[in-house]
């Protein structure tokens, strides 16, 4: 019996990727989109008329009460989700100076309050099942600082603080929680920074000198989702083309 993964904002970029690699591996893919999302069905033909069989299901990820909602429509037109992957996001990148608080806010409540409102939803069938894959994208800015991220930053090195605390709750229940770290990928976002951009300042950051892929990452979701992946919990994964060791 195929598991169900149910991806935070699966449509397009890493996001997608993730749920192609996971729909290879017979998971069964649901993901979240915006509520009032123009796109969703366009996206979703596209998508299954290659087979992968994906379902969307519209959830505010930063508002608890439509995370409740949402995974109790999975669960009841899908089945209990086995496989969380916390990978919504946003950026609002501007110096600490010329920050507000609403700059802040957005920032911390995509990024980092989705991560407890999703995980809070599926972690109590998780572990009555005695199974169970929480996986958290944060980003290499989380772990070294970025100029212009103190918000998203702070963000993403609190997914890793919850990932840990929460992995040592659950590991006797079969239930593993982890972190990945992803550098600079080449999703539609990072390659719309002008090259001469991207040849200065970023690749010369990079040891392998390139940008990553998005299949890359999700090749590590899918082993962290994996069976294999049972006695790696608590980790943060750097999958960053060596631009950051420690």
């Amino acid at each position: 019996m195929s598991r169900i993964a149910l991806v935070t904002g699966g449509m397009g970029g890493l996001g997608e990727a993730i749920c192609i690699k996971l729909a290879a591996l017979d998971f069964k893919v649901v993901t979240t989109c915006s509520p009032g999302n123009t796109k969703v069905d366009e996206w979703l033909k596209a998508m299954n008329a290659k087979g992968f069989g994906f379902r969307a299901f519209a959830c505010d990820v930063t508002d608890f009460e439509s995370a409740r909602a949402c995974v109790e429509a999975v669960s009841s037109e899908v089945g209990p989700v086995d496989v969380l992957v916390n990978n919504a996001g946003i950026t609002r990148d501007m110096t600490f100076k010329k920050m507000t608080k609403s700059d802040w806010d957005a920032v911390i409540h995509t990024n980092l309050d989705s991560v407890f409102n999703m995980a809070k939803q599926v972690l109590d069938g998780m572990t009555a099942r005695k199974w169970g894959r929480i996986i958290n994208v944060a980003s290499v800015n989380g772990q070294k600082g970025a100029f212009g991220q103190t918000n998203y930053a702070a963000a993403k090195a609190g997914m890793h603080g919850f990932t840990k605390a929460l992995a040592l709750e659950v590991a006797k229940q079969g239930v593993t929680v982890n972190t990945i770290s992803p550098g600079y990928i080449g999703t539609k976002m990072v390659t719309a920074i002008p090259q001469e951009i991207l040849d200065s300042k970023i690749l010369p950051q990079i040891p392998v000198n390139r940008l990553g892929k998005p299949e890359e990452i999700a090749g590590l979701v899918a082993y962290l989702a994996s069976d294999e992946a049972a006695f790696v919990t608590g980790a943060n994964i750097s999958i960053n083309g060596g631009q950051h060791m420690y």
